[in-house]
């Protein structure tokens, strides 16, 4: 995946600042970026309103002193011009490529980038932007993300497995995805509940539910996702205790106490994904929500996939599957007729 999303939580700084800017520039640009790296936002999703009134309200100069209107404007019309200065690079456009799905056409791929740089523009320049009217069906259950097998595999590439770091995020995302469990229990895993049995299966073992209910999920033929942690555990040099854990400052020493659920909704909010031409932030539940849609797809039994995900009602795990497009919704052939026993409408017959 692309360097734009694998180096954060610095990638907008990275991106953003240039050794051709002025000093001033420099300084207007480079605190613009730490503010978006604070709030875990992008940089391809600006809001220079929401700057503006941290300028305003909340922000001091180098002098210790609040900035006058007119040093406010000297901010954003920097900013503006760093966006504008991306928007004509190719390397900008490179680097959206990359971050497109695969598997989809050239053509498809380069239509994701033009949408994404426009949405930039228009943000950048909201005055310019036309009023687009979308139309979208079964709009209630859009409001959720489920991803396709191929986002899920990119959304698992993007920390990358070179570093602590990317191997910690990769073995959270993995886990989420390979068992459905939710964010507290991920957090809540020990190092022997990684394997665990249940019927001779290899299993994972919650032992912190909702509900203080215990549980045993199979990993099944997605028990390649003990690979991964293995591989951070072991880097880690964790051997008992918490699975997944912190860093201390500097990212390299590793923390004896468990990651938080805030945490783990912070490491999702890194790697977000191009959807429609978007890109859109995951969140824990999302990734549930693609464990439930994905099994259901392959042909898992609803009770097995509500036991997995800890429902006491297959009404919730239904939910969760949620609304099916309208190629998924077209019924298979289960019934036949002998279209040939039909007579014309001429021939009566008694």
């Amino acid at each position: 995946m692309s360097d734009l999303i694998r180096r954060q939580p610095s990638f907008n700084i990275s991106m953003l600042l240039t050794e051709s800017l002025e000093k001033d520039e420099h300084h207007r640009i480079a605190t613009y970026a730490r503010w978006l790296d604070e709030r875990h936002m992008l940089w391809l999703q600006p809001n220079l309103a929401k700057y503006r009134d941290f300028l305003l309200n909340e922000y001091l100069g180098r002098d210790g002193k609040p900035l006058s209107p007119n040093s406010v404007k000297a901010h954003l019309s920097s900013i503006r011009g760093r966006y504008k200065a991306l928007l004509r690079d190719n390397d900008t456009r490179d680097r959206l490529y990359n971050m497109t799905p695969q598997d989809a056409s050239p053509s498809d791929r380069k239509a994701l980038v033009d949408e994404v740089l426009k949405r930039l523009s228009n943000a950048i320049e909201p005055q310019t932007a036309p009023v687009k009217v979308v139309t979208r069906q079964d709009v209630r259950d859009d409001e959720h993300l489920r991803l396709t097998s191929s986002q899920a595999s990119q959304l698992m590439a993007m920390p990358g497995t070179t570093t602590l770091l990317g191997l910690r995020d990769t073995t959270v995302i993995a886990l989420m995805l390979c068992t459905g469990i939710r964010e507290a229990e991920l957090c809540a895993l020990d190092v022997p509940d990684l394997r665990q049995r249940l019927g001779g299966a290899l299993s994972l073992h919650v032992r912190e539910g909702k509900g203080s209910k215990e549980r045993l999920i199979p990993y099944g033929e997605l028990e390649w996702s003990l690979a991964i942690a293995d591989r951070w555990m072991e880097n880690a040099g964790i051997g008992k205790g918490p699975v997944l854990r912190g860093f201390y400052k500097g990212g390299k020493a590793v923390r004896s106490t468990r990651l938080t659920v805030r945490a783990i909704n912070q490491i999702l909010e890194r790697y977000p994904i191009m959807i429609d031409g978007e890109l859109r932030k995951v969140h824990p539940h999302d990734l549930r929500r693609t464990y439930a849609r994905r099994l259901y797809e392959a042909g898992m039994d609803l009770l097995a996939i509500r036991d997995n995900l800890g429902h006491a009602d297959s009404r919730t795990t239904l939910k969760y599957i949620g609304t099916m497009d309208v190629d998924q919704r077209k019924p298979p052939t289960v019934y036949n007729f002998d279209l040939s026993s039909l007579v014309s409408s001429n021939n009566t017959g008694e």
